[in-house]
């Protein structure tokens, strides 16, 4: 759906009448083209500390301009602030107020990316080992630098204008600032993949994971099975993921076979008219990957429906209807998956949550239920499938432009579109492109997230 007021004030004298009366001014996002640049721009690294040496190598084996002091006035295309040996607030002064001093000088559609270390190794995993003979493992404020990383990012990110955004990569103990995923996370923040994804983290837990061989391909050999396939968003899911190299089974319901067979046409994939809800789901999926393709690499959960109402209004058919499909389903069909000897191989479960299950949403308690119950399960299930090498995350996505969205009121769809940090509303490709990441073995580090693709909501979490 177009959204003709960006347009608009883009440029000329749209921009111009907007900038003097207050206006939003939302920018054309730089979004992923295939061969486009990285960055487009130097790439300012700013830390003092051996992970930040590390890392500057590692993106000049990149072919990237990186810079370790910044040069006034020159445009840049992100700013990395390396962060990982912080102890105590006190510390964050000097790099952030660096760092600070070259925001002006942010090309359009930059990026700025913090690496941390995660606060909750410094006072869970601390905690753990403290008892009545050692007095203080915990490390209180090692903890409290680390947290202060996340006001800081989200406050930066709204600060941020011209479609730049700020996100950050957390490093759990064991993960380092040249670890695959680390750079694989990094990778995804600084390109045009990650363009409405603003003020999120991801957490590296492991130093597994694999950077592809060819950026342009990093799912090629997968074989990936997208639930909800037949239009909008699980449309973008298949084409993105058949971009990327995989060989896609489109699964859905056998009432929407037209359109499921002409998205797996398009992507040369194959079809699957199934009911997901049934108790055979999972096993169907699995028989028709291996007997048409030979294998299962990845699944993504996206099916799902809403059936809004007042919770003082809601009856049992919408409440259960929604649990069933939305989350009862998932549930099911991974208990298969890891049952399964054809799901060993590194195996990746990327499931799509909402801002509903978050932040929730005026009538749609049992929406928001089975979303909410959605990112549980990811976090839940993540240690299960980490046995089998593999991974499962959630992407929640906030407003995104599609036929459903396009139903909404006029004057409710402008407010829902205005109220984040990029000021407008993302599009379907925008998730497709973080779940085509998580799926990645460059992601292989990195399980039970939930990453927000919304533009960083304003109202609510």
């Amino acid at each position: 759906m177009t959204d003709k007021y960006t347009q608009l004030v883009s440029h000329g004298l749209g921009r111009d009448i907007a900038k003097k009366l207050g206006l939003p001014q939302p920018m054309a996002l730089r979004r992923h083209t295939p061969g486009q640049p990285l960055v487009t721009g130097p790439v300012l690294v700013q830390g003092a500390g051996s992970g930040a040496d590390a890392l500057a190598s590692t993106l000049l084996s990149w072919n990237l301009d990186v810079r370790r002091h910044a040069v006034p006035k020159e445009k840049l295309g992100a700013i990395i602030l390396v962060l990982d040996e912080l102890s105590r607030p006190e510390d964050l002064e000097k790099p952030v107020l660096t760092a600070a001093t070259s925001l002006r000088d942010l090309a359009a559609n930059a990026r700025v990316v913090t690496i941390s270390r995660s606060a909750a190794d410094a006072a869970n995993a601390d905690a753990a080992n403290a008892d009545a003979a050692n007095p203080g493992a915990a490390d209180p404020a090692a903890a409290a630098a680390r947290q202060g990383v996340d006001g800081l990012v989200r406050s930066l990110a709204k600060e941020l204008r011209a479609g730049a955004t700020a996100n950050g990569i957390l490093l759990a103990d064991g993960a380092g600032t040249t670890s695959p995923s680390t750079l694989g996370a990094l990778w995804f923040f600084l390109s045009g993949r990650s363009a409405f994804v603003d003020g999120q983290f991801l957490t590296v837990r492991s130093a597994e994971g694999q950077l592809p061989a060819d950026a342009e391909k990093p799912l090629a050999g997968k074989v990936a099975v997208v639930t909800g396939a037949a239009r909008g968003i699980g449309a973008a899911i298949a084409r993105t993921l058949h971009r990327d190299g995989a060989t896609v089974v489109a699964v859905d319901i056998p009432a929407a076979g037209d359109h499921l067979a002409a998205v797996a046409n398009e992507v040369h994939g194959t079809a699957l008219q199934l009911d997901i809800t049934r108790e055979d789901a999972g096993q169907r999926i699995i028989d028709h990957a291996v007997e048409r393709h030979g294998r299962l690499d990845i699944v993504i959960h996206n099916a799902g429906i809403t059936r809004d109402k007042l919770l003082a209004n809601m009856d049992q058919g919408r409440w259960n209807s929604v649990i069933a499909v939305n989350i009862a389903a998932q549930l099911r069909i991974n208990e298969a998956l890891l049952a399964s000897e054809h799901f060993r191989n590194s195996p990746r479960i990327v499931s799509v949550a909402s801002t509903s299950g978050i932040a929730g949403n005026r009538g749609q308690t049992n929406y928001g239920a089975s979303k909410g119950g959605v990112m549980g399960m990811v976090r839940a299930t993540a240690p299960l499938i980490g046995t089998h090498g593999g991974s499962i995350n959630a992407v929640a996505p906030g407003f995104i432009e599609t036929e459903m969205t396009a139903k909404i009121p006029f004057a409710t769809r402008e407010i829902a579109r205005r109220l984040n940090s990029l000021q407008q509303g993302g599009r379907p490709g925008d998730v497709a492109e973080a779940i085509a990441f998580l799926a990645s073995d460059a992601a292989g580090g990195i399980s039970g997230e939930v990453l927000r693709v919304c533009g960083q909501n304003l109202v609510g979490a």
